[in-house]
């Protein structure tokens, strides 16, 4: 296996394994055990969490491919779609808000995808005058595994040949090696998730360190890539002033800020079933130390004055290596973005048009 992700197993529902794109993936892992899922595997509740992260699991999947991003009315949302090629990540971030989203186990790899894609692009070609920004790396990071499931081989051909599209693709990790062999540029952003040096070392577990991160990020630059970077979630923790600051120094070092086309924040919220969830399996995490109130989704967030603080504090700095970042804010109300950013987009319709923008203006 490639990086820090290791496979123990492979275990593979009836029927998948006829499917070409399940024995693609299975030839490049026959040295791995294989067994037939059994009917008892259909639940996590969480304590098992750290093994199944090392048990990849091909299925056809039933339900919807390409969905909206689960934002909420409440807040500004930014009218992100998920390409759902799989759930839960073999990362192990003890933030994650997939340990309690998902009560499946195993890396759930869905191999009828390439069967699949036919009517979404059919969607997506009927309607050339829409922009559909479109990512993989909500339900499992976009690169972790892709040296097993190929999945940039299989989108980055189709997403670049078509104007009206975007294909995002987010990482925590240097994974990149199939994406600089593609010959696909056009309509691709590789963005990374960012975070201060402490947080990446003590609460980012198996995920590649920051400067590999950045070093993979300006690799993709140089070759042509268009970068996207998303600081969320921001966790309030001792010294985070300097250690964000940290990482902004080293994005200065690495990249070029005329090539990105977003960078988003959003503060650490959770829903209160993760909480139990964090504690029991990272014992010495630091992300629930925070004041947290119950926000108008029912999530935890932080005690308002935190974030506001944390935005201002992100953008004020951001702005001294430029002012053409697009900075946004990912689900959060009007009064925190014109309080932080100093304007908002109202709605969730007018974060879109805003975002569309930035694609138009770096695409055409």
């Amino acid at each position: 296996m490639t990086g820090k992700i290791r496979l123990k197993e492979v275990v593979v529902e009836k029927g998948a394994q006829r499917d070409a794109f399940a024995k693609s993936i299975l030839d490049r892992v026959s040295r791995l055990p294989l067994r037939r899922a059994s009917s008892s595997e259909k639940n996590l509740d969480g304590n098992g969490l750290g093994d199944s992260k090392e048990i990849l699991y091909l299925l056809p999947y039933r339900g919807e491919f390409l969905k909206p991003c689960p934002g909420t009315r409440e807040y500004i949302c930014c009218g992100y779609q998920i390409l759902n090629v799989g759930t839960n990540c073999p990362l192990d971030c003890s933030y994650c808000i997939l340990q309690a989203y998902f009560n499946l186990p195993y890396l759930r790899i869905f191999v009828n995808l390439e069967e699949e894609l036919d009517p979404i692009f059919h969607r997506i070609d009927a309607h050339p005058e829409k922009i559909f920004r479109i990512g993989t790396g909500e339900f499992t990071d976009s690169l972790a595994l892709d040296e097993i499931t190929r999945w940039t081989d299989l989108l980055l051909p189709l997403f670049s040949a078509r104007k009206n599209v975007i294909l995002e693709l987010k990482t925590k990790t240097d994974q990149i090696g199939r994406v600089l062999d593609s010959n696909c540029r056009d309509r691709i952003v590789v963005s990374w998730s960012l975070n201060s040096p402490y947080i990446v070392a003590h609460e980012e577990h198996k995920t590649a360190g920051l400067k590999a991160r950045l070093r993979a990020a300006r690799q993709c630059q140089s070759e042509g890539f268009v970068l996207g970077f998303h600081f969320d979630p921001l966790v309030f923790h001792r010294g985070w002033r300097e250690g964000y600051l940290r990482t902004l120094d080293l994005m200065d070092k690495y990249l070029d800020p005329k090539k990105i086309i977003w960078i988003s924040f959003g503060a650490f919220r959770f829903m209160p079933a993760l909480k139990w969830i964090i504690r029991k399996r990272h014992h010495a995490t630091c992300v629930l130390d925070g004041e947290f109130v119950v926000g108008l989704d029912g999530k935890m967030r932080y005690f308002k004055p935190i974030r506001l603080e944390m935005y201002s504090f992100m953008k004020e700095n951001l702005d001294k290596w430029s002012d053409d970042l697009g900075l946004y804010l990912c689900m959060e109300s009007d009064e925190i973005w014109r309080k932080t950013l100093g304007w908002s987009p109202n709605n969730t319709e007018g974060l879109r048009r805003y975002l569309d923008g930035r694609v138009l203006r770096f695409f055409g």
